[in-house]
């Protein structure tokens, strides 16, 4: 679903103006500290029996789903057996995609906006992975686990509290498994970094910070298809972080998240709303729609967090500014920090021997702790890419736990709760930057929950 007609974006419109109401109720304290009544069991470490191939749906097939059409055809035991896109242009290239890999052909949709449904309605469909405009996120995965379906689905998982408590509670009605495919978290860096926590190379954890940092002012000019022609409408609705899982993820993993800790509160900021207001006096005509909208949305957000073991983390947001891209990957202990973007590290022990510069050579860094599955996946991941191959790695591995009986990497309180930051970080803008509580999406599960361990 790359294009948005004017009945999606009046959807959107209607689900950012949503979110607007559940900011102003989270200012005043409502829908973050309440844990509604569970309508099943927890879906924490949920393992499905060993599917021999699964059998994949994809709806939404454009800028970012185009790669699933990629990835998935190339990964032994899947097969796709349908795709849903109301954009015939990208299904037309969907089928190309197809056809070039020599797989059997696909059942195709192209019936409207909820096309997709008809998708659903298949037996021969296991997961559905959806890549569509945000405000589709949580109305697809939804349907598709009433539908009998595991439901992937891009980021962000919602966008409001009520949608994520919405997912998380079909999830564990429907036990289906709901993750939002966090592909950073596949990284070679952030899988490195992970190996290195969990042998205990920082010591004891303290901080972390993360950030969305990437100039997207030219996605503007997209004003018919791609993502510019429903993203920036939101820089119309929010003021806050509209984009934080992409640093967050892997930090939350780093911190042992849902599993051991919790996010437990959360404070924001934006900056003035300039930067798009000003590309788009320099960039379009004056009479042009572009021209005739109002940004609202902070050039730069930063957002605190404190966790329920006292650790804080930093997220920033920024895809206006000129500056160079980072997600800052940055994670401090007891005994020394490691920062991305560029990589470096300094110890107290176990590194250079002086913490007050940084050791920038990454070699032998990678020689010791390059995590097992990159080590076993990561050539073939950076062949097939996906964003020097998290992408391919993501998927091959969602398909390994499916085939082989195991727990996801990432599942439905991961996702809610790393989404939590937009929605929270709106009300707390709104709210002169007052502390916003998190929903605990487990309702205390996260005390016995297992970290997730070195795989691969």
């Amino acid at each position: 679903m790359s294009g948005l007609n004017r009945r999606s974006f009046l959807k959107a419109s209607m689900a950012t103006a949503a979110l607007g109401a559940l900011a102003s109720c989270a200012s005043n304290g409502a829908g973050t500290g309440f844990i509604p009544k569970a309508k099943g069991k927890s879906v924490m470490g949920l393992v499905v029996p060993p599917m021999h191939e699964v059998r994949v749906g994809l709806i939404g097939v454009g800028e970012r789903g185009s790669g699933f059409v990629h990835h998935f055809s190339k990964i032994a035991g899947t097969r796709i057996t349908a795709i849903c896109d109301p954009d015939a242009k990208v299904l037309k290239r969907a089928k190309d995609i197809v056809s070039r890999y020599g797989r059997d052909t696909p059942a195709y949709y192209n019936k409207g906006e909820y096309g997709y449904r008809e998708l659903l309605s298949r037996d021969d469909v296991d997961i559905v992975v959806i890549a569509t405009p945000w405000q589709w996120h949580h109305p697809m995965a939804k349907d598709a686990m009433l539908a009998g379906k595991h439901a992937f689905v891009e980021v962000p998982m919602a966008l409001t509290l009520e949608e994520m408590w919405d997912l998380v509670d079909t999830a564990e009605a429907t036990q289906r498994n709901c993750m939002m495919m966090e592909n950073v978290n596949y990284g070679r860096d952030e899988l490195m970094v992970l190996n290195m926590v969990r042998q205990g190379l920082f010591g004891e954890l303290l901080h972390g910070e993360a950030a969305y940092i990437h100039e997207l002012r030219w996605q503007m000019k997209e004003t018919e298809r791609k993502t510019g022609s429903w993203r920036t409408h939101f820089h119309t609705k929010l003021n806050g972080n509209m984009y934080p899982t992409h640093g967050l993820g892997p930090v939350a993993q780093y911190m042992n998240i849902n599993r051991g800790d919790r996010f437990d509160y959360l404070t924001s900021v934006s900056s003035p709303a300039l930067g798009r207001q000003a590309y788009a006096k320099r960039e379009f005509a004056a009479d042009h729609p572009r021209n005739q909208l109002k940004y609202i949305h902070g050039d730069i957000n930063t957002s605190i967090i404190k966790t329920l073991q006292g650790r804080s983390i930093m997220i920033q947001h920024d895809t206006t500014t000129p500056r160079p891209y980072s997600r800052h990957n940055l994670i401090q202990g007891t005994n020394g920090v490691f920062a991305g973007f560029p990589n470096r590290i300094a110890l107290e022990q176990g590194g250079s021997g002086n913490y007050h510069h940084w050791d920038e050579d990454m070699t032998k860094w990678y020689a010791k702790y390059d995590h097992p599955l990159w080590l076993r996946m990561g050539k073939e991941a950076e062949t097939n890419g996906g964003h020097g191959g998290m992408d391919f790695l993501m998927c091959w591995r969602m398909i390994y736990c499916l085939r082989n009986a195991e727990p996801l990497d990432q599942d439905v309180y991961d996702g809610a709760a790393w989404s939590a930051v937009l929605p929270l970080s709106v009300a707390s803008v709104a709210d002169r930057s007052n502390a916003k509580d998190f929903p605990d999406f487990t309702r205390g599960a996260w005390q016995t929950g297992k970290p997730l361990g070195i795989v691969g």
